[in-house]
């Protein structure tokens, strides 16, 4: 899989991308990055990126120009991709999406920055993503968090492709507890059904878990949770467990 990554300060990817498991994806051939400066396709001998906004206002906006060259060249190199702004304006990106993203072969990442992009640039977009609703300076942080999870969905990129089966929001529910040695830490014990060997107590143990996790710390993913019969057994067990 090809990650096409347009920004203005490509030396933020520098060494996000040569670390842990991104690293090691890169080693094994199984993504590629392509991280591409817009100023390279400025047309003026200053590379200018960027201009005041039409009507006023503080700030600069990102030109078009540049962005649609930058577009162009990674299609040419790379063949056709989909294209994704990262933006407050989009839709908040989730573990589906992530998924979604992991079955194509070619993503194309625009970084904005400023006071945002000629809006003109939106007719060459496929959609747009936000990572929350908060502030950042642009649009490399929030690249960086879609490519470590749309990566992650990729076959061979973790040492344990069932992992990300069981991982939080896979559905909506956050994920079980988890443990490893010391049995005991200043008085703190790993749950004893974990050390039984009994692999469905365990495994009926960590779903309970997860259910009574997403019930204390994050009761609305419920809303789009399809409990089967175990499900809403564990669910009335979880909840007969707190105080009226």
């Amino acid at each position: 899989m090809i990650f096409s990554v347009l920004t203005l300060f490509p030396g933020i990817f520098s060494s996000p991308l040569k670390e842990s498991l991104l690293g090691k994806a890169v080693e094994k051939g199984l993504v590629d990055f392509n991280i591409v400066n817009i100023r390279d396709f400025a047309d003026d001998q200053h590379r200018t990126c960027d201009d005041a906004p039409y009507g006023g206002g503080p700030g600069m906006v990102m030109k078009v120009e540049p962005i649609f060259k930058a577009m162009q060249h990674v299609t040419g190199a790379y063949g056709k991709a989909r294209v994704v702004l990262l933006s407050p304006q989009g839709r908040t990106f989730d573990q589906f999406t992530a998924g979604r993203f992991s079955r194509l072969s070619h993503v194309c990442l625009i970084c904005g920055r400023y006071e945002g992009i000629d809006e003109r640039v939106l007719e060459y977009v496929d959609e747009e993503i936000s990572v929350g609703d908060y502030v950042v300076s642009g649009g490399e942080f929030p690249a960086l968090v879609v490519i470590d999870a749309v990566a992650r969905f990729i076959p061979g990129v973790l040492g344990n492709d069932e992992s990300v089966n069981t991982e939080s929001f896979t559905e909506p529910l956050l994920e079980y507890p988890q443990y490893t040695r010391p049995e005991n830490f200043m008085g703190m014990a790993v749950p004893p059904v974990l050390l039984s060997g009994n692999h469905e107590e365990i495994r009926r143990w960590r779903r309970k878990e997860a259910i009574r996790r997403t019930v204390l710390k994050r009761p609305d993913l419920l809303n789009g949770f399809e409990p089967g019969e175990e499900d809403k057994r564990l669910m009335r067990e979880v909840m007969n467990e707190f105080p009226e």
